[in-house]
C-alpha cells in the first residue's frame, strides 16, 4: 500500500516538473518576439484612433463630472448668501417652485441667476453626462459598423431618453 502511494507521488512529481519545463520554454519561445512582430501578425494591440476615442470618452465623463459638481457647489454657496439666514420651518412642506420643474424653466432660473436653478442646471449636466457618453457610443458603433453593439446601445439610449421625456407626456 505504501509502495502505491510512493510511486503516486513520484509520478506526479515527475508531471509536475515536466510540466514546469513546457511552460518555460513557452515563456522563452514567447519572448523571442518583438512586440512588433506579434502586433503584426494578430490584432492584439488597438488602433491609435481606438484609443484616442476611449481617452475621449474618458474625458468627456471625467470632465462632465467636474463641470456639473462645480456648478452645483458655486449653486450652493450662491444659496447659503442668499436664503442661508432664513430659519428652517420644517412643519410645512414647501414643494418645489414650478419653474424648476422642465429642462427649459431649469435653464432660464439658472440665467437669471437663481440658486436653485443653477444647483439644478448643475445636477441636470451630471445626469446628462452618462446619456452623452451613450449617444457618443452609439454614433462610434454605427461608424465603426458594428450593428450589434450599436443595435444595443440604440436601445440603451432610447430608453435613457423615453425616462427623460416620458414623464411629460
Amino acid at each position: 500500500m505504501n509502495f502505491f502511494n510512493l510511486r503516486a507521488k513520484v509520478s506526479w512529481s515527475e508531471e509536475v516538473r515536466d510540466s514546469s519545463r513546457v511552460i518555460e520554454q513557452s515563456v522563452d519561445t514567447v519572448g523571442k518576439f518583438s512586440n512588433s512582430q506579434i502586433a503584426g501578425k494578430t490584432n492584439l494591440t488597438s488602433s491609435s484612433y481606438e484609443s484616442t476615442l476611449k481617452r475621449f470618452v474618458s474625458s468627456l465623463l471625467k470632465y462632465g463630472v467636474l463641470l456639473a459638481s462645480t456648478i452645483v457647489f458655486v449653486g450652493g454657496i450662491l444659496y447659503l448668501i442668499i436664503c442661508g439666514t432664513e430659519p428652517a420651518n420644517y412643519q410645512f412642506f414647501r414643494e418645489e417652485p414650478s419653474e424648476l420643474c422642465s429642462p427649459v424653466g431649469v435653464i432660464t432660473a439658472a440665467l437669471s441667476g437663481n440658486p436653485l436653478g443653477i444647483i439644478q442646471l448643475g445636477l441636470f449636466l451630471l445626469i446628462a453626462t452618462p446619456v452623452l457618453r451613450v449617444a457618443l457610443s452609439f454614433l462610434i458603433f454605427l461608424w465603426q459598423r458594428d450593428l450589434l453593439y450599436g443595435i444595443v446601445t440604440l436601445f440603451v439610449l432610447s430608453e435613457l431618453i423615453y425616462s427623460f421625456i416620458g414623464a411629460y407626456f
